[in-house]
Formats: C-alpha cells, structure tokens, sequence
C-alpha cells in the first residue's frame, strides 16, 4: 500500500472534515479519539463510560484499517484529571493483559478544561 487511506467510521464522525485515522503503507495514525456513544453520539457525563466509548473506538477503527490491538505502537491519553486512572488502566489491561506484550503509553493532564474527560490517539504499525 503506497497511497493514504483515510480511515471514516459512521459511529464516530469528526465534525470538521477530517478522518478519524490515516493509514499510509504499515504506519496508522488515528487523530483524536473521544468518549462519544457510539450509538447515539452523545457524550456521556462521567469517566467511565467515556472510557470505555473511547477503547470501543480505537477497536473499530484498527478494524476499519485492517488492524487488531496487537498493531498499536503507542497510546498518547489526555485527561481531565490525570490522577484519576483507574477506568483507564481496567480498560488498558483488558486489552493488553501480558505485560511483556503492550504498546508504549503517555498519559497526560489535558492543557483546558473540557466536557472530554479522556480522550486519546495511537499509533500503529501494520505489518
């Protein structure tokens, strides 16, 4: 694969437009990823379901690229509350439970206050 492809997911649309991930050759890279349902688009008020929402996210657009979670390089999260990792670390290792078998992560303290309490992007590399 030597041209791009941009990676559109119904249940998880940008309102400006832009894709929610680009795949070139091996390399994908998602843009941002947020907690929104993904069957009716809203935004739910606390961290644990927008958690949850956002690895459902990550899982369909890996999919939509070709990809499985075994394909992630690196997960960058940005939170509202760092301090508050729990529902991100239960979903993490539901996804990558060896230890000796997960993709690097940066978790950092979003920069403004916002109604996205998590929301992440990754990298992958699709072999």
């Amino acid at each position: 694969m030597t041209t791009r492809q941009t990676i559109h997911l119904e249940q998880f649309a940008h309102t400006n437009p832009i894709p929610a991930a680009c795949r070139r050759g091996p390399l994908l890279m998602s843009g941002i990823i947020n907690g929104n349902d993904p069957q009716t688009g809203e935004l739910p008020p606390d961290l644990e379901s927008q958690t949850g929402n956002m690895f459902a996210h990550v899982r369909s657009i890996l999919a939509a690229a070709g990809a499985t979670c075994e394909h992630i390089v690196k997960m960058t999260v940005w939170m509202q509350d760092r301090d508050r990792r729990g529902p991100l670390n239960e979903h993490w290792l539901e996804m990558f439970p060896d230890a000796d078998n997960r993709p690097a992560r940066h978790a950092v303290q979003a920069a403004t206050p916002s109604k996205f309490l998590i929301q992440c992007d990754i990298t992958a590399w699709v072999d």
